[in-house]
């Protein structure tokens, strides 16, 4: 089977060449393993498998989760027998519906399931080893480099760990190399329930004919650039020298040519204890007026929010950071009845505490949206919650609808770029000084109703 790559069909001939550097995992003959071993896992289909698991009758049929096709839902993952109908994800549900059997599923996301099962898998990974990375809810990096004194064969490790999955009803695919970036293209080459191992010293062979859009951290617009100068596969780009590479793409280049050799750049390391999600920007020019001010406002949550989505998290706690034009900054926040991933939610409230520190025409210098009290799983509304803690808060349906729809506008971003969608509110958002995005950590926080 012919892997896809970001979207990207590898030719036969690209596709057999970086087969040539596989290993074959099934015949690791008397060969030790020396030096690094890291595992990429990525859980097939994983939102359609759950579903199928807890629907029998549902296995071996094409099943959609995501979006009504009625309305304008998009897909969010499809199980492998809709994949044969040409079913994927990020595509409209009205498209998916005309290509899908008559006998297809359609289900909506149960996302604490996802998570309940999600967790299940990663105690599997810290059964074999404590170097995990969990970098979403179905794919992991783990550190199995075998030890100095006792020797475990990380292949044998690799082939326990996938059986151990698929105990619990769902399969896993896995790329083994001694990198990262070589691990994690690797498990896309043979699924689904696959492993495909790239031996040491094979990495640059394996990676040189695929397209640059295999390889994480180039997107669209850089791919683009890269294609004028004739650069189309990683192997073009690991022939860069250190100034063209720098040239063409800034600060990140010499890493981005490393890592298309193959080289090892980056450990397997544990997620830190992620206390908060913020986003901020710096404006060109001093802001004054209520309407930019709200629509930075809704572009800073819709990151933050979109943030919290990729890590898997949910927050109970809004604050916003304002600095003016004398270079006063001041911080305040607001809890919430219930916890929430939604720029649905964290932007009209972020729009509230501005309005308790600061008017029209005043100039702002900056503005900062945040999100602290942080959990992986989301409670429902408190139906008891005071009307005071629950102001200009969405209901439930409310907030699953709202999802939902960022949810899908998720998978298309991941999958074509952040600009290919904008929400209304975003079009005219004021400009900035173009550096990007960053995170801050809150200082002294005020209440909600400080001066």
């Amino acid at each position: 089977m012919i892997p896809e790559h970001a979207g990207i069909r590898l030719s036969p001939y690209a596709y057999y060449t970086a087969s040539m550097a596989i290993h074959d995992a099934t015949d690791s003959g008397d060969e030790r393993w020396v030096g690094n071993a890291i595992l990429h896992v990525d859980l097939d289909a994983f939102f359609a498998a759950v579903e199928q698991l807890d629907h029998p009758e549902w296995r071996g049929r094409a099943v959609i989760v995501g979006g009504s096709p009625e309305g304008r839902g998009v897909v969010s993952t499809a199980s492998y027998e809709a994949r044969r109908f040409g079913i994927h994800s990020a595509m409209s549900a009205a498209r998916a519906a005309q290509l899908a059997p008559p006998d297809a599923v359609w289900a909506p996301p149960r996302f604490e399931r996802y998570s309940e099962l999600s967790k299940a898998v990663m105690s599997i990974f810290a059964d074999f080893t404590p170097h995990v990375q969990q970098v979403s809810i179905d794919e992991a990096y783990l550190d199995i480099t075998p030890g100095v004194h006792e020797y475990v064969d990380p292949i044998q490790v690799a082939e326990e760990i996938r059986a151990r999955v698929r105990v619990l009803g769902i399969t896993c695919s896995a790329g083994l190399s001694a990198s990262k970036t070589v691990a994690k293209i690797a498990s896309d080459f043979d699924k689904p329930d696959g492993l495909t191992v790239v031996s040491k010293g094979m990495e640059a062979a394996f990676l040189a004919p695929l397209p640059i859009r295999a390889m994480g951290g180039i997107g669209p617009k850089t791919a683009a650039r890269l294609n004028t100068f004739g650069i189309h596969t990683l192997g073009d780009l690991a022939e860069l020298d250190d100034a063209t590479a720098s040239q063409l793409m800034g600060s990140h280049g010499l890493s981005l040519v490393a890592r298309a050799k193959g080289e090892v750049v980056g450990l397997v390391h544990a997620r830190d204890q992620v206390k908060s999600v913020s986003n901020e920007r710096t404006f060109a020019v001093d802001v004054r007026d209520a309407a930019e001010i709200d629509r930075a406002l809704s572009s800073l949550s819709e990151r933050v929010a979109r943030r919290l989505r990729r890590k898997g998290f949910f927050g109970r706690t809004v604050h916003i950071k304002i600095r003016f034009a004398d270079f006063t900054t001041k911080t305040v926040q607001r809890t919430l009845s219930s916890a929430t991933d939604e720029e649905a939610v964290i932007s009209p409230i972020a729009r509230e505490l501005v309005r308790t520190v600061w008017r029209p025409g005043i100039g702002v210098r900056l503005l900062g949206v945040g999100v602290t009290g942080l959990d992986d799983i989301s409670e429902q509304l408190d139906l008891f919650a005071s009307p005071e803690s629950s102001t200009n808060e969405p209901t439930a349906a409310e907030r699953e609808r709202a999802r939902r729809l960022s949810l899908s506008m998720d998978s298309i971003r991941d999958r074509f770029g952040d600009g290919i969608l904008q929400r209304g509110s975003r079009a005219l958002a004021p400009r900035t000084t173009g550096t990007p995005a960053t995170s801050y950590r809150p200082e002294d926080i005020g209440d909600a109703d400080a001066d």
